[in-house]
C-alpha cells in the first residue's frame, strides 16, 4: 500500500507563494502518476496538476503560468510550486498517487493523501 503525507499549506496573502510537498512510502512496486488536487467548499474535487514518471505534467488552465509541478522520483515525493496566488484558489489541496503492488503488479491502484489547507486573502 501507499501513504502520501502533504505538507506545506497555510494562510498567504493574494499575490504570495507556497510550496506544497508530498512523500509516499509503504510497500509498493511502483509509482507512476502523480499529482495535485483541489476541494474548495461547496465544489467538487478538481485537477490541479498531474505529472507522470517520465516527467510529462498537465495543469488546470485556471493554474497554468502560476504553478509549478515537479517530482523526486528517488525520494518518492511530489511538490507544488505555487505563485501569484488568488483568492480562488483557497481550498483543501490533497495529492494523489498511481501505483501498482506486487500482490498485483498490473493493477493501477490510486492513493489518497489527507490533504493540506491553502487559504489566500485578498
Amino acid at each position: 500500500q501507499v501513504q502520501l503525507v502533504e505538507s506545506g499549506g497555510g494562510l498567504v496573502q493574494a499575490g504570495g507563494s507556497l510550496r506544497l510537498s508530498c512523500a509516499a512510502s509503504g510497500s509498493f512496486l511502483s509509482i507512476n502518476d502523480m499529482g495535485w488536487y483541489r476541494q474548495a467548499p461547496g465544489k467538487q474535487r478538481e485537477l490541479v496538476a498531474v505529472i507522470i514518471s517520465g516527467g510529462t505534467t498537465n495543469y488546470a488552465d485556471s493554474v497554468k503560468g502560476r504553478f509549478t509541478i515537479s517530482r523526486d522520483n528517488a525520494k518518492n515525493m511530489v511538490y507544488l510550486q505555487m505563485n501569484d496566488l488568488k483568492p480562488e484558489d483557497t481550498a483543501v489541496y490533497y495529492c494523489k498517487a498511481v501505483g501498482t503492488i506486487a500482490s498485483t503488479p498490473f493493477v493501477p491502484r490510486h492513493y489518497w493523501g489527507q490533504g493540506t489547507q491553502v487559504t489566500v486573502s485578498s
